[in-house]
């Protein structure tokens, strides 16, 4: 008999729809997404659409409202949550999926290496909030998104993959918004499964 597959348990952290921790999920129940268990999805927000999209996949939500909280402070709840459920750093992935804020120095090292982000922008053009504006105001020709680990600052950790989107000249930043996220519905899973199963190898270190 051969031996199970280490399975990796799946922590998802959203802020709104969750349209990517959709295809995530998606993904993982079609097969694609190969040995993930997804165990929890964390938002700082009760009245998000992805909440009911967590629950009609069967997954269980948690909301962390207080956000009046600042670092640390605000990510211990999210860590101690992880211990109480026994995930480790080891065994265990965190995908940000549309999650507004920016992680604390503590937490990016507690799960070093372990927590992967996908920013509407091809790395390192246009970090930060309203990637798509930026791009359309500085009238880049090519845009797209980049799936990448998470590190200490903002949109600098290591890419794990990208896909490039053509920008029209008659495109808003909403237009463009939408079609990246077409395309980072396809690549954000396609990377967590090639990460897992070391198709995508760290050549630095992205969390020091």
């Amino acid at each position: 008999m051969s031996e199970a597959p280490n399975l990796t348990r799946l922590a998802l952290m959203i802020s709104g729809r969750g349209s990517n921790m959709k295809a995530i999920l998606e993904a993982i129940q079609a097969g694609t997404i190969e040995n993930v268990i997804p165990e929890i999805v964390v938002s700082n927000r009760a009245d998000v659409a992805g909440l009911e999209i967590a629950k009609k996949f069967g997954v269980p939500t948690v909301v962390f409202q207080n956000n009046e909280l600042r670092g640390w402070a605000y990510d211990v709840q999210i860590a101690n949550l992880f211990d109480d459920l026994g995930l480790k750093r080891s065994s265990m992935l965190i995908c940000l999926a549309g999650y507004m804020r920016i992680l604390s120095k503590q937490f990016v090292q507690k799960y070093k290496t372990r927590i992967l982000n996908i920013h509407p922008s091809l790395l390192p053009s246009f970090p930060g909030l309203d990637a798509q504006n930026q791009a359309i105001k500085y009238g880049v020709r090519v845009s797209g998104c980049t799936v990448h680990i998470v590190d200490e600052g903002v949109d600098t950790g290591g890419i794990l993959m990208q896909k490039a989107v053509r920008v029209y000249d008659h495109d808003s930043a909403e237009t463009l918004s939408a079609r990246i996220l077409e395309w980072e519905h396809r690549i954000y899973p396609k990377a967590i499964n090639s990460y897992l199963k070391g198709k995508i190898k760290i050549t630095r270190d992205t969390a020091a």
